[in-house]
């Protein structure tokens, strides 16, 4: 665990996010320093430094102890309600939404805050609790901390009722859909690189073809998905011995152990390399979105295809996530161009990487929903609309035949799939659209003047 936290920025937010035992823990810290500065308070009255203020509880030791007793035990009890709840909506969600969502739920921020602040205040009555005793001048009462825990139950009662309203919104399905879809807005943010010369997959297959030999193999030391690839520290390694390491495998990949994924030249380096690969990537049991844009596309067409089955039959879950993944490839489209060659700084190239190509994630996006939703005139009318939309936004033919093809396959199925001719006709329509914003794009970059 101390290892994966050492490699790169992304890696480092999603194991942090992916839990929930950080921010209670934070909370449960933050609660004994609490503690201890009214307890230092409590001391100083206590010791006749100064006067008790008039908003400080008084009263016996037997009180107090009751009262912060009876605090204890409620707040332990509503952890355990609170605990319920959320193991209840964890089943609903891997039930109905599929099993990859459940860290998207635990990742849940409200979640987290939710039960650190009742276990923070468990603790801070616990330890208030125990101070209560003989001192040098008599009984000894922490009236402070025993207000304070009075002041930390309100809150608890706020936040109960903000976490109720929180999982009751949660577990809604398009507000599901709609944060899958934001984490992967953010995560195409992040990875979708630019078109700067040297990027680009034919450049990549010209060094490596400038390459002698066929190179030396490093074999996957265990079987997982690749999750994460430190390209600096991965470029730092092959400097090093002056070698050019490709990986044939990208994150969101299974790798099958002592199975090639990496091909160094010269093949003399590939030992020293295989011995010092672990410290720059990470294998794990399951995908994340921190280099993976093609997960969160996997998660909303996953929740599509199993409203489309026969035994959800959901169909306008299954055109919501159309809208969502239409919006996601928008984004996607003329500006997918994620760095495939890292060099040093020598400007020396050392890392060749594999990524998803744009034709790949427009396949993802389309082929399993069409094939779920065959037959179903208002799944393919809206994957027709996605299509229109995105046309829009291309920038180069390659990316118009991609998008052609798709709709060109869903109109097909329509003609074969589709009883009704009036249904059979709205397709075509929409086919024709897309046809005609592809056309209408065409002429534009013709007349546009030439730079």
């Amino acid at each position: 665990m101390i290892r994966r936290f050492v490699r790169g920025s992304e890696w480092r937010r999603e194991v942090l996010l992916t839990n929930l035992w950080l921010v209670p823990a934070i909370e449960v810290v933050a609660a004994a320093v609490l503690f201890a500065v009214t307890y230092a308070l409590d001391m100083a009255a206590y010791d006749g430094k100064f006067t008790l203020p008039g908003w400080a509880i008084s009263g016996s030791p037997d009180a107090a102890r009751q009262i912060l007793t009876a605090i204890a035990a409620a707040i332990i009890t509503v952890v355990g309600v609170v605990f319920s709840i959320v193991i209840v909506a964890l089943t609903l969600t891997s039930t109905q939404f599929g099993p990859r969502m459940l860290r998207n739920f635990i990742r849940d921020r409200g979640t987290q805050i939710t039960l650190g602040t009742f276990v923070g205040t468990f603790v801070y009555a616990v330890l208030a609790l125990g101070s209560i005793g003989q001192g040098k001048h008599g009984n000894f009462v922490p009236h402070i901390s025993i207000t304070v825990t009075l002041v930390l139950m309100v809150v608890d009662l706020a936040v109960l009722i903000y976490f109720i309203n929180h999982i009751a919104t949660q577990i809604q399905l398009p507000q599901v859909i709609a944060g899958i879809a934001g984490d992967l807005a953010a995560a195409i943010s992040a990875q979708a690189g630019d078109a700067s010369p040297g990027a680009d997959d034919r450049q990549a297959a010209q060094v490596i073809s400038q390459m002698d030999g066929p190179g030396g193999e490093v074999n996957a030391p265990r079987s997982g998905y690749l999750q994460f690839i430190h390209h600096r520290t991965l470029v730092q390694i092959a400097s090093e011995v002056g070698a050019l390491v490709h990986l044939r495998y990208r994150p969101g990949h299974f790798l099958v152990q002592g199975h090639p994924y990496a091909t160094v030249w010269p093949p003399s380096a590939a030992p020293k390399v295989a011995r010092e690969l672990s410290s720059s990537h990470v294998i794990g049991p399951y995908r994340t979105l921190a280099q993976d844009v093609s997960f969160g596309i996997d998660q909303l067409v996953e929740i599509g295809i199993r409203a489309l089955s026969a035994a959800v039959n959901d169909t306008f879950t299954a055109l919501t996530c159309i809208d969502w993944i239409g919006d996601s490839l928008c984004k996607v489209t003329g500006r997918w161009q994620p760095t495939r060659i890292y060099a040093d700084a020598s400007g020396e190239v050392r890392v060749i990487t594999t990524e998803i190509s744009y034709e790949r994630l427009v396949q993802r996006s389309f082929e399993k929903v069409r094939q779920a939703g065959r037959g179903m005139p208002a799944v393919l009318i809206r994957q027709l609309d996605a299509l229109d939309k995105i046309m829009e936004r291309t920038t180069t033919d390659e990316q118009r035949a991609v998008l052609l093809g798709q709709a060109a396959m869903i109109e097909r199925s329509s003609s074969e799939s589709v009883p009704e001719a009036s249904d059979r006709a709205d397709v075509r329509r929409r086919y024709e659209a897309v046809l005609s914003t592809r056309a209408a794009i065409t002429a534009g970059d013709r007349l546009a003047p030439s730079p």
